[in-house]
């Protein structure tokens, strides 16, 4: 029998690592969105549901700084650059990365090096 869904492999893979990780108030969840032309991060704490900070290479403080480039390695390295800065402006040196899903390779992992680089802790 055929259903009128399928779940991809990244999916099953995004279950599987939700599990097992959360974010706190002190120690946010960073979640990670690889879309084709933009790539889009959130920090999350889940023990209250709230969203403490959201970027994209489509907001307009770095839309500037990427151009053309807001879905390669290029972009994701600028997005990992602006989160350390936004994380030390609200005091948080700590986050428990979440991938989605998405291999740590190429985008994802130009975006996590960024942030280290930049002084957050995962």
């Amino acid at each position: 029998m055929k259903r009128w869904f399928t779940i991809t492999r990244r999916q099953r893979r995004h279950k599987i690592i939700r599990k097992k990780i959360a974010g706190t108030k002190d120690k946010p969840r960073l979640s990670v969105y690889r879309g084709i032309k933009n790539i889009h991060i959130q920090l999350i704490d889940d023990f209250d549901g709230r969203t403490l900070l959201a970027l994209s290479t489509n907001s307009p403080a770095i839309r500037d700084s990427v151009k053309k480039d807001g879905g390669n390695v290029k972009g994701a390295t600028v997005l990992g650059a602006a989160l350390a800065e936004a994380c030390k402006a609200k005091g948080i040196k700590q986050i428990v990365f979440d991938r989605s899903g998405y291999l740590y390779h190429g985008r994802v992992r130009a975006l996590a090096d960024a942030a280290r680089k930049g002084g957050l802790e995962f």
